[in-house]
């Protein structure tokens, strides 16, 4: 994206205290603010290069993907089905650079920053429209953000709209304790946005360019805010045309994008939903769709010999897990019970078989490129032995005694998780060598998630995953784990030692002390098992070769602006 003539202010503000914080840098050859550190380095380009011609505008582009949105307002979702519409039609004041979590310009074209780091001011851009021919002002940023508040502490620059009363709770904005980070949130004109914090918050930023943080047009959301969930209106370079449940969404370009400076290029995006790998990748082979979502690992083989495919590539910035229904017993404070099933699971099995060596075996619940990754932990490693004495001090010798549990196993394929069904079997199997019976169940995604949310008493154990919105050990280690934060944490484990170092890892910007803070933190994690790291997988979509500029990207974003049609 263009940066504004007013982006170098954003880097020199309030120099002294940020520089020394390693926040920004500014210099002869100034860069972006950024939350990535050093060591984390964006995936080598994936694409095939663009042709000579360069991109042509038009065509319709069909991508194949496992499982249908659950609903299309970003501030209500978190899953990636739902996230990779909201990619492509709405936009956030800040954006990560392409594959990278780097920090760019979104709808703001330059921010400040007050020395003492309580302050941020955003200085929008000017003559954007929403879908529905509104005007994007500050208003709308004020609107946006603000209906996601408790305590609605904000101001308008102009009358403004009553938001309506909150049916349901923002689980991003609850689970990252926003309400106690943000004090208020005022436009005091049509194009500057004040954010005032209550306390410093390393990751702010960075957490103003996901998901949860895109801006929709307050016009439309009034107009019926129970179904704007269907009927999505943004910024962004595509618009919402139709969405039918469970079989495709249809995007289309929108003809008065703001950004002239490149794309969008084709005329049509359409998501499908074809739940089988390997019906999905077929459907790639034979032409019918053009970007393949989670193949099967044994098809990507496959895919390496055909010519007319490519194969777009990123380390995952992800972490698959096995959780504990800590809300009861006896998951709940016996430690010793979820430590056998810990040694019991034979993750490089599922490793090799499952992922097909397409990832590694987890031992943190941070993948091992990200800062702050404490590579001390010994983890969990496969040891039925061990895993039998465990059983025995929990008082379930060889499983006597324990009834038969439930392993929640997930319906769709994810970035961390090939195939939900087929592992939660191989865990299963590899409890029974232990003494421990497990039935497998699953639902539909959108019933999965909404039920394991609830944290009801016919789930023992549960597969659920995460890739990573912004490259901070805060997006992994505070929002997957500390339930001592909100009831919307879906792992619900309360520790009040790894509450605290995740209050000092937000609150502290040296980024060398927070890395130890996350280190202390993982080690804690490894000693009390409330959750079972099974592994990191890597980034594989096919696609053909028709499809021009497609980038993966560490956050499992599906960016199609730049994409064009050969």
């Amino acid at each position: 994206m263009k940066k504004g003539s007013g982006y170098f202010r954003l880097l020199c503000v309030g120099a002294i205290a940020l520089l020394a914080a390693g926040l920004i840098a500014c210099g002869e050859k100034a860069e972006e603010a950024k939350v990535a550190p050093p060591e984390t380095k964006p995936a080598a380009p994936a694409m095939q290069p663009a042709s000579a011609d360069g991109p042509k505008t038009g065509g319709t582009l069909v991508f194949g993907r496992g499982g249908d949105s659950v609903g299309l307002d970003p501030a209500y979702e978190t899953d990636g089905n739902s996230f990779m519409i909201c990619d492509n039609v709405y936009e956030a004041l800040i954006a990560f650079k392409d594959e990278s979590t780097a920090l760019e310009p979104g709808l703001a074209e330059s921010w400040d920053i007050s020395a003492d780091g309580l302050t941020y001011t955003f200085h929008l851009r000017k003559d954007i429209q929403f879908h529905d021919g509104t005007p994007f002002t500050a208003d709308a940023v004020v609107f946006s953000l603000g209906r996601q508040m408790k305590e609605r502490k904000i101001k308008y620059a102009g009358t403004g709209w009553e938001i309506p009363a909150q049916e349901r709770p923002p689980e991003y904005w609850v689970s990252m304790e926003m309400d106690d980070i943000v004090d208020g949130i005022e436009a005091t004109d049509d194009h500057t946005v004040v954010f005032k914090l209550k306390k410093v918050n390393a990751p702010f930023l960075a957490n103003l360019a996901m998901d949860f943080a895109d801006i929709v047009s307050p016009t439309a959301y009034m107009k019926d805010p129970k179904e704007f969930i269907r009927n999505p209106v943004g910024t962004g370079p595509f618009k919402f045309v139709s969405w039918v449940k469970d079989d495709r969404i249809i995007l289309e370009r929108f003809q008065g994008y703001w950004d002239k400076a490149a794309g969008p290029y084709l005329d049509q995006a359409i998501f499908r939903s074809i739940p089988e790998n390997s019906v999905r990748f077929l459907e790639l082979k034979t032409g019918n769709i053009h970007i393949c979502q989670f193949p099967n690992p044994a098809d990507i083989e496959l895919a390496r010999q055909d010519s007319n495919l490519t194969l777009p590539t990123q380390p995952g910035m992800n972490i698959g897990y096995l959780g504990f229904n800590l809300t009861k017993e006896p998951w709940k404070s016996n430690l010793d019970l979820r430590k056998a099933v810990a040694f019991a699971l034979n993750k490089q099995a599922i490793v090799d078989n499952l992922y097909q060596g397409l990832g590694q075996v987890a031992k943190n619940p941070i993948p091992p490129t990200m800062w702050g990754y404490n590579d001390a932990v010994p983890g969990y490693m496969y040891d039925p032995a061990k895993a039998k004495e465990h059983l025995q001090k929990a008082g379930f010798p060889d499983g006597q005694g324990l009834p038969e549990i439930t392993l929640w196993s997930m319906p769709v394929p994810r970035p961390y998780n090939p195939d939900g069904v087929k592992i939660g079997e191989a865990m299963a199997a590899d409890l029974a060598d232990i003494g421990i019976k497990a039935k497998v169940v699953t639902f539909e995604w959108g019933t999965y998630l909404k039920r394991q949310r609830e944290q009801p008493e016919d789930m023992d154990l549960f597969q659920l995953g995460w890739t990573g919105d912004n490259g901070d050990p805060d997006n992994f280690l505070a929002v997957l784990f500390d339930g001592m934060a909100s009831e919307a944490i879906r792992t619900q484990w309360h520790n009040e030692a790894y509450h605290q170092l995740m209050v000092q890892g937000r609150e502290t910007i040296d980024q060398n002390k927070r890395a130890e803070i996350y280190k202390q933190a993982q080690q804690i994690f490894y000693d009390e098992c409330p959750n079972i790291a099974i592994a990191h997988s890597t980034v594989i979509w096919p696609a053909v070769n028709s499809v021009q500029n497609f980038k993966l990207h560490p956050t499992s974003s599906v960016r199609l602006k730049n994409v064009w049609m050969k």
